[in-house]
């Protein structure tokens, strides 16, 4: 698994918490030497100030490398189990090579465990001071990506439903005029059921982050049969996903916002008839592509659906939308998720 980039803007912790904690150390430590301000207090502080140096840069580079291992929430018990036993570990090793290279021979006897528990201390208030720092970033970037997320949604239903009527109101007159159509009017009641369908599953999917790929599908269906009654076989959608495929998620209303995209920006005629293939990538994305048509006369467009798209995937994963034109060929790519996200 290829590790994400991850770095700590620490500089001035570094700078003002490794002395004032190799000073604090030595202050405890040898208290009447520092009442006394002795030549033995100061070489102290010089003392717990590289050890404090030592152990600050090798529990920060462990908390570095496992970040960049485990980034994910859902791992944070991973990633604090293996930093709680990489930190003891080296703590413990440092502490044997100053007992070995030091204590012994310098005082002639073995430190090793008064070594361990002093060195113990600056390494818990490291680790305590980097995760209480790294949950509140988290938090804060949380509260962010959901506000964003929220107008996000909230431009999506727009861009859906713009120039519509209000989804409610008008399922419910669906209702009312499959009871007035003719029973022998197949076709009638045929399209105002999926158009009821499409409208069905706009107002429970709005509400929601991501979707089955197998239920936008059913949609999306839906969505194609109404627009095929205007272009017959001129519009051709066709499908090549697994089963495994479908149980995966997907921001909702996004591929009929795809497939909308195609419709609207290019011919689907006799002659230049309008195909779409959507099928999946072994790297987990859903790909999305048409044969470009362009029509000579088009609407002024924004593209704001394809932007709400991306920016909506942003918010959901670190995989990115791939957006690329061709030379006969539109495509777009939007990663396939794992779980709902909300």
């Amino acid at each position: 698994m290829k590790e994400k980039a991850y770095t700590l803007n620490d500089r001035k912790w570094r700078m003002i918490g490794i002395p004032l904690m190799g000073l604090s150390i030595a202050v405890m430590v040898n208290f009447d030497e520092f009442l006394k301000l002795s030549r033995l207090f100061f070489v102290s502080v010089l003392f717990s100030t590289l050890l404090t140096l030592t152990f600050w840069e090798g529990n920060r580079y462990i908390i570095i490398r496992m970040r960049r291992i485990f980034p994910e929430y859902a791992q944070t018990s991973k990633r604090i189990a293996a930093e709680a036993v990489l930190a003891v570990a080296y703590v413990l090793l440092v502490s044997l090579l100053l007992d070995e290279l030091y204590y012994k021979p310098v005082y002639h006897i073995s430190a090793l465990a008064m070594g361990f528990r002093i060195s113990i201390v600056p390494t818990v208030i490291v680790y305590l001071v980097y995760e209480a720092v790294y949950f509140f970033d988290a938090w804060k970037m949380n509260v962010r990506k959901t506000e964003a997320f929220m107008r996000e949604n909230v431009q999506s239903q727009l861009e859906v439903l713009k120039n519509q009527l209000d989804p409610h109101f008008l399922f419910n007159s669906m209702n009312t005029l499959a009871a007035l159509i003719d029973d022998e009017n197949t076709a009638a009641q045929d399209y105002l059921e999926r158009l009821s369908d499409v409208y069905r599953y706009v107002l429970v999917s709005r509400n929601k982050n991501t979707v089955l790929l197998g239920e936008e599908l059913a949609f999306v269906d839906a969505y194609v049969y109404l627009n095929k009654i205007r272009f017959r076989d001129n519009l051709r959608v066709e499908k090549q996903l697994s089963p495994v495929a479908l149980t995966r998620h997907i921001a909702p209303l996004s591929l009929q916002m795809l497939i909308e995209n195609a419709i609207k920006h290019n011919v689907a005629s006799r002659e230049n008839p309008l195909n779409i293939l959507i099928r999946e990538e072994a790297e987990g994305y859903l790909v999305v592509e048409n044969n470009i048509s362009e029509k000579t006369i088009l609407e002024k467009s924004t593209r704001v659906g394809l932007q709400n798209i991306v920016n909506r995937y942003n918010l959901l994963t670190d995989r990115a939308v791939e957006v690329v034109r061709g030379g006969e060929k539109f495509t777009v790519k939007i990663p396939l998720l794992g779980q709902q996200a909300g």
